[in-house]
């Protein structure tokens, strides 16, 4: 289903989801690295504090609107008639990896609370590795866009 009344502004439509998107991937590639840093401090002390109102405002005032930007933006261009070609491959990977990048997000969100609490048990290493799932998904997705391999 398409609807013919975005047609006109499928350009706007497409800027605004790609500023939407770099925002979210900032806040996404940030987070873990803040995360790594969090667990360099003692739980409780001014600098664990710090990063407790970091993490928050970076996921609260950038990270959740840009995604529910990115959605809101790309949901917009999917009904542009046109902009997508249901049949061809590529969509549904592409699909397929922002819906884990949301779930990542979700992870993230997730890990904050852990944070707040004092009650983080995951080692430096496990977010710095996990600073890399954001960065694989971010290929993927671009490439199937731009190259459009299948």
């Amino acid at each position: 289903m398409t609807i013919p009344f975005f047609a006109p502004a499928f350009l706007w439509l497409k800027a605004l989801h790609v500023i939407a998107v770099i925002s979210w991937m900032a806040a996404l590639l940030y987070l873990p690295r803040l995360y790594v840093y969090h667990c360099q401090t003692v739980p409780g002390s001014s600098a664990s504090e710090r990063f407790k109102i970091m993490e928050a405002r970076l996921l609260g005032r950038i990270a959740l609107p840009a995604m529910l930007a990115t959605w809101g933006f790309g949901i917009l261009l999917v009904l542009t008639p046109g902009a997508v070609d249901w049949h061809a491959g590529w969509w549904h990977l592409k699909l397929l990896s922002v819906v884990l990048m949301s779930g990542f997000h979700g992870m993230l969100s997730r890990w904050r609370k852990d944070f707040l609490a004092d009650a983080n048990r995951r080692p430096e290493r496990f977010y710095r590795i996990a600073n890399e799932v954001p960065a694989v998904l971010m290929v993927i997705i671009v490439v199937m866009v731009i190259v459009k391999p299948f």
